[in-house]
Parts: C-alpha cells; structure tokens; sequence
C-alpha cells in the first residue's frame, strides 16, 4: 500500500496529515470530540468510537478517517487530542442503487465531514485534506468518484469545491438535515445544501469569460448590496437581496451570494425579526433562483471572489447547456 501520511509546512507550523490506521478502539474518541468543537451539535453524531474502529477500512469496514496533527513546539507529532486540528470522514458508497456492488465501476465515496479548528482555518488545511483524501482514494481504495453536499450560500465550501477542485452540482436538496443547529447553522433557518460529485480523474475545463464584463452588465440572476444593522456584537454592514431577475436569458449568468454567511448567521441571532430574517431571505431566494436555473438547464462552472474598494464579493457563475438533438 502507497504512503498514508504526509508532512505539510505552512505559515511558520508544520502539519502531519496521516490515515487512521490505530487498532483501539478509544483513539477514535477524538474524531466525535474535535467534531463537536467545531460543528457543536449535539444530534448530528458521529458513530461511537467501538463502530468507528470497525469501520476504519484497514479493519473491517470501508469508512476513511484522516487525521491532522500539528507538531509541537519541539517539531515532534503527538498523536493526541490537543494536537488534533483537522479531520475526514467518509465511507464507500454505490452510485446505482440497482447493481449496488457488483461491479467496481458502480462504487463512489461519499466524503461526510471535513473539519477544521477555527485558530487553524488560515493554514489551508481544508484544500490539503481533500487533495490528499483524493490521493488515498485513488491508491489505496481504486475509487475515483467522491460525493458530498455543502452549504451552496458558503463561499469558503464553494471556492474550495467548485473553484479549485471542479465538483459538479448534480442537485439542490431542501432542508436535507431537518433542524439542523449548533456553531455553523441556525434551527431557523433551513439547512439547504448542493449535492456535488467530483471526478477525481477529470481535467477542469471552463469556458472563458469575463466576470467583471458580466458584472457590470448586470447579468445577475441575483444581485446583492449592503445595509448597516444592529447585530450580536453592535451596529454591522451584512449583504442584503438588492434585486432578483429569473427572467434572464444569457448564455452565462451570475447568483451573487454573502461573502461570509456563518458571520451573517451568527450576527443577524437577534431578536429583531428584520434583522434576523436576513438569512432566510438569502436562503428562500437563493434557492428559487437556483431551482429556476436548474430547470432551466443551466449548470454551475464556476465561483469566484472579487474585491470592489473595502467590499468582496461572491458570484456563482453558471453556464445554459448546450441541449442534445
């Protein structure tokens, strides 16, 4: 079997990215432990520790865990709780449910948690995590298709999963995990998510273009601004819906969304229903403008950031499909 670890430095620390090969049961305790840091929801488990040991595929299952370590003041990598600062999860899965697992061709990986420490989200970890789950799955699994949903109004996800890495929306799924809480999301607001594949042998190719050109000709499907409000931690300036158009027709078209929704959600968690229902209008809006172009058959090819003076900006970029005779 190919290496299952790998040393990355960045920023002056130095990470150990490694696949879980331990054969006690109690070392898998840090991967529920470090999710609960980070996602903080009690309900939305992972299994207990005993079943995740099972599971590891170098025992008796087909799940994949990996682990990230940061090294210690002395350079030494101590595989413990504190030392933990990022982790996968996932597990081999079947795209056609009708020929299951009789044939190699039919398996695809679905990837279910990647996660990292908030004081270590400027390292890159997320992007190292998924390149080197990619390099596990081709080695060591022979799997080349890997799933996964992600929030479609996060941008970090986004950039990271349709930017770098080309993953193809093939679904916009409503509300997929029902009352979905802790750190990251809100009970009010509904957990919408973009069912994505990425083919781990395909090159990215996109058409070219010009998102400043399609910025200011205003080929925006949806389009934001800013207004100044009263948040958790004082008066602050957040994106709100300026206009929506499902009526246009180009061949590329632009869905604007927030720059940073989870600082939205944590900000907007006020008593103030104006102020509070600033998500839920991203979320139902966004979603109609999605489903429309879907229906539509438009695909999404792209998401890029831009800077416009002290403001960023995000745009999903999306192409008409080209329709079969």
């Amino acid at each position: 079997m190919k290496e299952l670890k790998k040393i990355h430095e960045a920023k002056g620390k130095r990470f150990l990215l490694e696949v879980e090969t331990s054969e006690d049961y109690r070392d898998y305790l840090k991967y529920e432990e470090l999710r609960y840091e980070i996602w903080a929801d009690p309900k939305d488990t992972l299994p207990g520790p005993r079943n995740m040991w099972c599971e590891n595929f170098l025992h008796e299952g087909s799940s994949l865990f990996i682990a990230v370590y940061v090294a210690d003041d002395e350079g030494r990598f101590k595989k413990a709780r504190e030392s933990l600062v990022g982790f996968s999860y996932g597990f081999v899965g079947v795209k056609d449910k009708e020929i299951g697992f009789g044939r190699p061709s039919n398996l695809q990986f679905y990837s279910q948690y990647t996660g990292v420490r908030k004081n270590y989200e400027q390292y890159g970890l997320g992007v190292l995590i998924k390149k080197f789950q990619k390099k596990i799955l081709m080695e060591a699994f022979g799997i080349y298709t890997v799933t996964n949903t992600y929030d479609p109004l996060t941008g970090v996800n986004a950039y990271r999963n349709i930017h770098l890495f080309g993953m193809e929306v093939i679904d916009y799924r409503e509300a997929l995990y029902g009352d979905f809480g802790g750190l990251l999301n809100r009970v009010d607001i509904p957990c919408d998510r973009f069912f994505v594949r990425w083919d781990l042998k395909k090159k990215i190719q996109r058409p070219d273009y010009d998102l400043e050109s399609l910025i200011e000709s205003e080929q925006m499907v949806v389009e934001a601004t800013r207004r100044e409000v009263k948040g958790q931690r004082g008066v602050v300036s957040l994106e709100v819906i300026k206009k929506m158009n499902l009526d246009l027709d180009h061949k590329l078209l632009l869905v604007e969304i927030p720059y940073d929704f989870y600082y939205m959600l944590q900000e907007t968690d006020v008593p103030e229903a104006e102020v509070r229902r600033i998500p839920l209008e991203w979320r139902l809006k966004t979603r109609e403008a999605f489903q429309s172009l879907f229906k539509r058959k438009y695909a999404v090819i792209d998401f890029r950031q831009v800077e416009e003076g002290k403001r960023r900006r995000d745009f999903y970029i999306l192409i008409r499909k080209k329709l079969r005779k």
